[in-house]
C-alpha cells in the first residue's frame, strides 16, 4: 500500500537574492506539477518577511518523491539553491488528513 508523502520546505532568501530565489521556484511550477506522482507543488510567501517562501509539496508515495529529486528541475534547483537561500524541510507523512 502506498502512502501519500507531504514535502514542507521553508526558502528564506539571503541578502540580495530574493528576486532570484523567486525566479528559480516560479520557473520549476510547470514542471513539477507536471510530474506523474505529483499531488500538489505550492508556493507561498511569508506575510511578515518578504523573501522568506514556503513550498507546499505533495507526492503519491516516497517512489514519487525519488522520482521527482532525479528531474533536470530539480538538479538544477540543488545545484543553485544554497547560494540563494538557507533551506530546511521536513518530509511528512499523514496521520489524520481529510
Amino acid at each position: 500500500m502506498s502512502t501519500q508523502v507531504k514535502i514542507v520546505a521553508i526558502l528564506a532568501a539571503r541578502p540580495g537574492k530574493a528576486d532570484e530565489l523567486k525566479a528559480l521556484l516560479f520557473g520549476m511550477v510547470d514542471a513539477c506539477r507536471a510530474e506523474p506522482g505529483n499531488l500538489r507543488w505550492d508556493i507561498w510567501e511569508d506575510q511578515a518577511v518578504p523573501g522568506r517562501f514556503v513550498l507546499d509539496e505533495l507526492y503519491v508515495d516516497a517512489a514519487a518523491i525519488a522520482v521527482h529529486r532525479q528531474t533536470p528541475h530539480f538538479l538544477d534547483y540543488i545545484g543553485r539553491i544554497n547560494d540563494l537561500a538557507e533551506r530546511t524541510s521536513q518530509l511528512l507523512d499523514p496521520v489524520d488528513v481529510a
